[in-house]
C-alpha cells in the first residue's frame, strides 16, 4: 500500500507503513458466523485473500488489515483489487485484528464473504472428463486446505464434501489451500457411500486410496475415462462402506520403510498421476 509516485505520501506509521484509506465507520467487525454449506466465508492470509479478490467468483463484504506491517507488493495488490472491486479496506489495531481472525497464521490480511456456493453432483459429473476429489470422513482442516490446493493443482474439475463429520472450508482451510477454493466446484452431500454409488452409476470410475490394498495406481488406465479419487481420514482410512462402494482400490507403491503416505501426501501423487496420464 504505498503512495503513488510522484506524488508525497502520507505520513508512515511506526512499522513503517502508510495508513490504508479508511472507510466510514460502521457497526463492530465480528467474526463470520457459521453458514450452512461448506463454509468459505471467512478468508485469512494475503495469497488467499489476494485470490478471492481476483477471482471475482463471489461477493467480498470487507478486507481487514492489522496496522504496523512492513510494506509488501502483496498488500499494495489486495489494495488495489479491493479499491478495483469497491471492497471497503479497514485498517485496524493488531489487538483488534487478533479478535477477528480466527488462525494463528492470518499474516495480517482476512476478508468477509459470500460463503462458497455448491452444485448438485449430477453438474459434476456431466463433464466427460469430470476429475474427482471425494473426502471420506477427512475432519483435519490443513489437510483438507492442503488436498485443495494439490487438487487445484492437478486440474480437478469438483470436491464432495460429506454435511457430517467432515472438515469444512473454514479459515484454516482456505488458508492452507492458498487461494484454490476460489477456482475449485463444491458439492456437499449427506452420505459419502450413496454418493460414491451415484458416481459409479454415473460412469465415473471411483479409485479408493488405501495404504495396504496390494493394487498400484500405477496400473490403471486413467488418461480418458471420468475419475473420483476418494480419500479417507488420517486415523481410519477409508470407511468399511466406502471402500466396499468404490470401483477399484488402490496404493501408492513406496521403497523405504513406512508403510503408508499421509492422507494429503497420498491425494496429492494420485492427482497428479492422473494429470500425467491425462495429458499423455
Amino acid at each position: 500500500m504505498s503512495p503513488r509516485p510522484g506524488r508525497p505520501g502520507p505520513p508512515r506509521r511506526p512499522g513503517g507503513r502508510p495508513p490504508a484509506r479508511r472507510t466510514p465507520p460502521g457497526p463492530p467487525a465480528r467474526r463470520s458466523p457459521r453458514v450452512e454449506g461448506v463454509g468459505g466465508d471467512q478468508v485469512e492470509g494475503r495469497r488467499a485473500v489476494l485470490e478471492l479478490l481476483g477471482a471475482r467468483r463471489r461477493t467480498v463484504r470487507a478486507v481487514y488489515v492489522a496496522d504496523g506491517q512492513e510494506p509488501s507488493a502483496i498488500l499494495d495488490e489486495i489494495e488495489a483489487q479491493a479499491q478495483r472491486r469497491r471492497v471497503p479496506l479497514h485498517l485496524v489495531s493488531r489487538a483488534r485484528f487478533d479478535k477477528l481472525a480466527a488462525t494463528e497464521g492470518h499474516q495480517g490480511v482476512l476478508a468477509h464473504a459470500a460463503p462458497i456456493d455448491t452444485v448438485g453432483l449430477e453438474v459434476l459429473v456431466s463433464d466427460p472428463r469430470a476429475f474427482l476429489l471425494v473426502c471420506d470422513g477427512v475432519t483435519d482442516p490443513r489437510n483438507l486446505g492442503a488436498m485443495l490446493r494439490s487438487a487445484d493443482g492437478a486440474g480437478v474439475t469438483g470436491v464432495v464434501l460429506a454435511r457430517h463429520r467432515s472438515a469444512r472450508v473454514s479459515p484454516t482451510a482456505a488458508k492452507t489451500a492458498a487461494g484454490a477454493i476460489e477456482y475449485l466446484r463444491f458439492c456437499d452431500v449427506g452420505g459419502i457411500p450413496s454418493a460414491v454409488d451415484q458416481l459409479n452409476r454415473s460412469g465415473v470410475l471411483t479409485i479408493g486410496l488405501a495404504g495396504e490394498s496390494t493394487a498400484s495406481i500405477y496400473d490403471l488406465d486413467l488418461s480418458s475415462t471420468p475419475v473420483a479419487l476418494v480419500v479417507g481420514s488420517e486415523e481410519k482410512g477409508l470407511s468399511p462402506l466406502t471402500r466396499k462402494r468404490c470401483g477399484a482400490v488402490v496404493s501408492i507403491p513406496q521403497m523405504g520403510h513406512l508403510s503408508s503416505l499421509n492422507a494429503g501426501v497420498a491425494l496429492s501423487v494420485a492427482a497428479f498421476e492422473v494429470a500425467r496420464q491425462r495429458r499423455s
